[in-house]
């Protein structure tokens, strides 16, 4: 049986009619559409500034300290009060503590020590990381000493760097580096390998060189890794400074503290402490504002 040509028009023209005004045959009627829900009020879980619970925090450590020596919770020996602390930066600035240097002069020997390892550190380690990362004969050549002495304390290979390198500034400059190299170099290796396997292509296929692929892709990917093992490095540094200067050092932040604790200056040991601990943490802060600097894409893709 088939159906006159008229009423296939005449069903074709009606419906034409229907979708024209918006309407459907009964049948065909599609179910009513919900509105859509706009979701607001969340966010990523640890997003915002926390300035002022730091600030809180700061004061609160202060107020406790001051309290807890001035009514002498703990003996003075073991915890001066602030003011203590302060007169004994006073002391240490004018020269007028073990050893009779100037402060200055220590805080410069060990911003050369730290900083100088640190640079050296930067200028091989990074690219020491970044073969690694492309390389599997550079990965077989480099990854098994440095996995080897990374876990190890700086205390626990400082005697034979003396006995190769003597007690001059270079045993201590490389005791640093040493420190410095490893985190450097696992977090570039790191770097590398999380660039995407669509992004090496899609250079390929635009005719990049491979040297222009590590250029353009590989070094950009990984430099927020390469930032953040710099904070994790300068930290090593500064926690290394008192092994480093423990070698026959005569001046120095470090050697100022091991100095003062001989002679039970206790407040001189705390005041180098928050001096070493103050300077990293200016550092640090410098690190976070070059990365939202250098790599403002970092936790937006």
């Amino acid at each position: 049986m088939t159906v006159p040509v008229q009423q296939v028009d005449a069903a074709a023209v009606a419906a034409a009619a229907a979708a024209t005004k918006g309407q459907t045959a009964p049948a065909q009627q599609a179910a009513p559409r919900r509105p859509m829900r706009t979701v607001s009020g969340y966010r990523m879980p640890g997003e915002g500034s926390s300035s002022r619970i730091a600030t809180v925090t700061v004061v609160s450590l202060l107020a406790l300290w001051w309290i807890a020596s001035h009514l002498q919770w703990v003996p003075p020996l073991f915890l001066p009060t602030p003011e203590a602390i302060i007169k004994a930066f006073i002391d240490a600035w004018n020269g007028n503590v073990q050893g009779g240097l100037p402060l200055l002069d220590h805080f410069h020997a060990s911003l050369v020590r730290v900083f100088g390892a640190f640079a050296l550190a930067v200028l091989t380690a990074v690219p020491v990381g970044v073969l690694m990362g492309v390389s599997r004969v550079a990965r077989g050549v480099f990854d098994p000493p440095i996995e080897f002495y990374r876990p190890l304390p700086p205390l626990a290979y400082l005697p034979l760097i003396v006995i190769w390198f003597g007690i001059d500034e270079t045993s201590k400059i490389l005791l640093i580096y040493l420190a410095c190299f490893a985190p450097l170099a696992m977090s570039a290796r790191a770097g590398v390998r999380s660039v995407t396997i669509e992004q090496i292509n899609a250079a390929y296929c635009m005719g990049a060189t491979p040297l222009q692929v590590i250029r353009h892709v590989v070094l950009p990917a990984a430099l927020p890794d390469i930032l953040t093992g710099m904070r994790i490095a300068i930290g090593f540094g500064w926690t290394t400074l008192v092994a480093a200067e423990m070698v026959a050092a005569t001046a120095g932040l470090g050697q100022m503290v091991l100095n003062a604790s001989n002679f039970l200056r206790t407040d001189v040991v705390i005041m180098g402490i928050l001096l070493i601990g103050l300077i990293a943490f200016l550092f640090d802060l410098l690190m976070r504002k070059s990365e939202t600097w250098l790599v403002p894409w970092k936790g937006r893709m």
